[in-house]
């Protein structure tokens, strides 16, 4: 019978390398988590000089606009990249990030809104590879009322471009402005 006392004090006493060491050892998985709790946050609007898709976001400050979604009739609108693939890292040595909240800044309708954040080449290679995640926004008027809305979404290297797109069930156009943060990870 292994001898428990010696394994937790082992355990209360090793350094592990947590990101930096193997990839999903316990060590690794503990130090995701707590990285994504605990983190530097790192947030994006429109970039001012985009560039194709090498270059969509820039890190908010006075001069950022938001980046805007418009659906289509009562139909999903058009994706609209909103990270290029030169755009992270965003803290240096980073190799991996996720979105995870955005801002809505302005709605053009107070009505619910279905909205995608997909990683991939493109949005609609996201989207049938299934590297997407969505939810309902739901705004009470047409200028933010609620506050950082948080969502879902699996780490992606540095370098991968995102997409976003929305629908507004019953209408035909409403758009919605926002900005979004992300957090970065070492490995």
């Amino acid at each position: 019978m292994p001898n428990y006392r010696t394994m937790t004090s082992w355990l209360d006493n090793v350094a592990t390398r947590g990101l930096l060491g193997v990839a999903n050892s316990l060590s690794y998985r503990i130090t995701e988590i707590e990285r994504h709790f605990h983190h530097w946050e790192r947030w994006f609007g429109l970039a001012t000089a985009p560039d194709a898709e090498v270059h969509r976001g820039d890190r908010l400050g006075a001069s950022v606009a938001p980046f805007r979604i418009d659906a289509g009739n009562n139909t999903w609108g058009a994706w609209v990249q909103i990270l290029g693939s030169s755009d992270t890292p965003a803290i240096v040595g980073s190799v991996k990030f996720d979105p995870h909240r955005i801002e809505v800044v302005e709605a053009e309708r107070a009505k619910p809104y279905f909205i995608q954040i997909a990683a991939g080449a493109s949005g609609a290679d996201a989207l049938t590879a299934g590297t997407y995640t969505e939810y309902v926004y739901s705004p009470l008027s047409g200028v933010n009322d609620s506050g950082p809305v948080d969502f879902g979404f699996r780490r992606q290297p540095v370098g991968t471009k995102v997409w976003a797109r929305c629908l507004s069930p019953l209408n035909d156009t409403a758009w919605i402005d926002f900005s979004f943060g992300l957090h970065e990870y070492e490995g």
